[in-house]
């Protein structure tokens, strides 16, 4: 058990120092009136280096054989896509290729005469241009190819970075050139096309992508299935889904355990627990050889219909065929656990985590963290924070977003405010991170119970900073939200644990598992 006295208990605003008006000018500084801010933890930035830059902006791919056009592009491709910060991760990723004696693409490219590379190899570099530096250099890079290189591969590679992008008019032009060039001739790109109609949430399409493909006589396999059932579920159509899946399996197309899983949550979400946990069992029946993320699903979904049993039955067959745990293991694990309330057995297994982890992954932090705010649990929380730091561990936003939601429930504004402000500079400027609509409202609340209009004005001010006054979907939904919806948010599980704020699995969960079965997880 994580007990409160093995943790350090000073606040971290005890032992470090900050400058509260730094890298926010004159949107950010604070009123008079209040403390000095020379007693606030140091902004903890990432001292991450840029892949690419306005000089040579080369996406540097390794290759593991040279003068073959079968380049090992698999594994690395995987390593830089479980990547989710991109830009200091696929950095890492190709440091680390380029050490292990492998040679450069481009290099490769620029003596093409004497080394011969495929379509394919394009295909997975153009994947990782748009996955890196994003869809414009991806466009840039397919126009640069040659003829000979613009087959179906390439196209559907630039199909899948728009679908990736959510670009729905650069997409349905795309597909409908490759129809009209006869590149269009199995499921592959109308699997690309139904992802991004359920990531729409344009659901009426995806049926539409599926009735063409029957049309044509193609085939509809195991991932055009999954993206089907989805979409039905996310309609609320139980009837729907369950017509698909008889569909399916008369067609003879075996569901695999993603299948299940996609199913299982949908139940879940729409309150079928009965039919979920059979779908989760005929999940984990389903499972072969040692997929780790599978396991991760069926243990997240066990905890989602309350099974505390299955979850850690399941948990013990995992450590038996894994020995060595990634942080997912645990960060799934621990998610679960406190989902279903056991917060004991989720501070077990966070010690057990601190005796084995590779890095200090903040979102596992973050999980407990949240729980304990969720509970009162305040001191232990702000504990938990300090021994992250003392332990070398960088907060994320959401970290610096928790430690501020506990000191909103001693209005302690001030002390959140600046929290707030380390959030935004933890993740960078590439990836703006926005406050929940909770954590704003809370402050708000506050301030107008005091009549402190100097710290909603430093509110409002960073609220600028980070962009959301241009953002028009978060400021409808802030606008638009409830004193309902406030409370369940307060008492939902914090993003990290990817429920909705009835406790059940989110959008997200079925989202992951229909990405065409390429699932990315960056805790892997």
């Amino acid at each position: 058990m994580l007990h409160h006295s093995t943790i350090m208990s000073q606040s971290p605003f005890e032992h470090h120092r900050v400058s509260l008006s730094s890298n926010l000018s004159h949107s950010l500084s604070f009123p008079s009136g209040f403390r000095s801010s020379s007693n606030f933890l140091p902004t903890v930035r990432r001292k991450a280096r840029i892949i690419s830059n306005k000089e040579n902006p080369i996406v540097r791919c390794s290759v593991s054989q040279v003068g073959k056009s079968t380049i090992g592009w698999s594994g690395l491709y995987k390593r830089i896509s479980f990547m989710q910060d991109t830009e200091m991760g696929a950095e890492r990723v190709l440091n680390q290729h380029e050490k292990e004696g492998k040679r450069v693409y481009e290099w490769m490219n620029n003596r093409a005469q004497k080394y011969s590379t495929s379509t394919r190899d394009a295909a997975i570099q153009l994947g990782l241009i748009a996955k890196v530096r994003g869809v414009l250099d991806a466009e840039e890079y397919f126009l640069k190819l040659p003829d000979t290189f613009k087959d179906e591969r390439t196209h559907g590679a630039l199909l899948n970075a728009y679908v990736q992008a959510k670009s729905r008019e650069k997409a349905e032009s795309l597909i409908e050139k490759m129809k009209a060039e006869g590149h269009v001739m199995h499921s592959q790109p109308f699997n690309s096309m139904m992802s991004l109609y359920v990531n729409l949430e344009e659901y009426d399409k995806v049926d539409l992508v599926a009735s063409e493909m029957r049309q044509k006589n193609i085939c509809l396999d195991i991932y055009s299935y999954n993206i089907w059932l989805s979409s039905c579920g996310a309609q609320g159509s139980i009837e729907k889904m369950e017509q698909v899946f008889e569909t399916m399996m008369e067609n003879s197309i075996r569901p695999d355990w993603s299948t299940f899983s996609t199913m299982a949550a949908i139940y879940i979400k729409l309150g079928h627990f009965e039919k979920a946990e059979t779908c989760i069992k005929k999940g984990e029946s389903r499972i072969k050889g040692w997929d780790k993320v599978a396991y991760h699903y069926v243990i997240s979904l066990y905890s989602s219909v309350g099974k505390r049993e299955e979850v850690y039955r399941v948990w013990k067959v995992y450590k038996l065929l894994f020995p060595r745990i990634p942080n997912l293991g645990y960060y799934t694990m621990i998610s679960s656990l406190v989902r279903l309330g056991d917060i004991e057995g989720a501070e077990q297994l966070y010690e057990e985590w601190q005796l084995v982890k590779s890095n200090n992954e903040p979102r596992i932090v973050n999980v407990l963290m949240s729980c304990y705010v969720r509970n009162g649990l305040l001191e232990k929380a702000e504990a938990l924070f300090d021994q992250m730091i003392a332990l070398g561990g960088k907060p994320n936003s959401k970290t610096w977003e928790t430690l501020a939601e506990r000191y909103i429930r001693e209005n302690r504004v001030f002390d959140a405010l600046s929290c707030l402000k380390e959030a935004l500079l933890a993740d960078g400027s590439k990836k703006k991170w926005k406050p929940r609509a909770h954590t704003v409202f809370s402050i708000l609340k506050i301030c107008e119970q005091n009549e402190d209009t100097e710290s909603k004005d430093v509110l409002m001010g960073l609220l600028r900073q980070v962009g959301c006054f241009e953002d028009e979907a978060y400021m409808t939904y802030l606008s638009s939200a409830s004193d309902e919806e406030r409370r369940m948010e307060k008492r939902s599980t914090h993003d990290e644990v990817d429920e909705d704020k009835n406790g059940h699995v989110s959008e997200k969960l079925i989202n992951e598992l229909l990405s065409n079965g390429h699932i990315d997880f960056s805790l892997a």
